[in-house]
């Protein structure tokens, strides 16, 4: 399997197991710093490398009323704060070709999100930033079809190229996770799979103008994840799920972080030593 070094410190594929947490969208610039202030000090005493994610703009909000996020300016403003004062690694979406170069200049990682994986013209404006690529999976596609995905970003010659398994659409109200797409994806690519465990618990447009979930399941798909073998974690993290402005049914709580992030560690300990 490849090896795609983010820092000196974190890389995906090989003995690290990296974990990419935040909040779902930028709220304030005063809660993304608390957020990744909190999450950076759980992580350091569990020893488990560490990337912030946020969005600065949420484009495919279930109603159009819903809180989108601060814009791209003032959000990647905010996220290069996270940056430079907590000395932490960042993340975030891009949802137009045009905005891959601005992004590239703070982020130490680009996510495509999973409806829009396909898009050629996206994947080849993020690539061409040099910068490593994570793509969320589609939920509307098997882990066979990635390979094409791969073979797009490949044509740039970047080859720092992560995959984000989240779940596949199950009729009209729920995801299901096939477990096999992650041994599956990285057979067929050679590269390093990462598992969502949050959004993999959402039941899309089932509250009706927002999307719902089953919260409670995240913990059991998690562990599920990391025993066949995923090459690191993505799960969003509130400090109050209820009142968070995005994917509030799914976001898991800041104060139960540790107690799932220790399982984790245990778990992908023993998949090591036993692989």
């Amino acid at each position: 399997m490849k090896l795609i070094n983010i820092t000196e410190t974190i890389s995906f594929g090989g003995k690290n197991f990296p974990l990419i947490l935040g909040p779902c969208v930028i709220e304030s610039r005063e809660h993304s710093l608390r957020m990744a202030d909190a999450i950076k000090k759980i992580t350091t005493r569990l020893d488990l490398p560490f990337i912030f994610k946020s969005s600065y703009d949420k484009a495919n909000r279930t109603s159009v009323s819903s809180f989108r996020g601060p814009g791209i300016d003032k959000g990647l403003q905010i996220l290069a704060d996270v940056k430079s004062e907590l000395d932490i690694p960042i993340i975030t979406d891009i949802h137009l070709p045009e905005q891959a170069t601005a992004i590239a200049e703070v982020v130490d990682v680009i996510q495509i999100p999973a409806f829009l994986c396909r898009q050629t013209d996206l994947l080849i404006a993020a690539s061409n930033t040099g910068k490593p690529v994570n793509v969320k999976k589609g939920q509307f596609l098997s882990p066979w079809k990635v390979k094409n995905i791969v073979e797009k970003i490949e044509s740039t010659d970047n080859n720092q190229i992560l995959i984000t398994e989240r779940g596949n659409t199950f009729g009209f109200e729920s995801l299901i996770v096939d477990m096999r797409s992650i041994p599956i994806i990285q057979e067929e690519t050679g590269y390093p799979v990462i598992f969502d465990g949050t959004h993999s618990a959402q039941m899309p447009g089932n509250a009706g103008s927002s999307t719902g979930g089953l919260r409670k399941y995240i913990p059991t798909m998690v562990n599920a994840a990391v025993a066949v073998g995923c090459n690191g974690l993505f799960m969003e993290v509130h400090d109050n799920v209820e009142k968070a402005k995005s994917d509030s049914a799914t976001q898991w709580p800041l104060d139960q972080l540790e107690n799932v992030l220790v399982q984790v560690k245990h778990l992908r300990e023993a998949v090591v030593e036993n692989g």
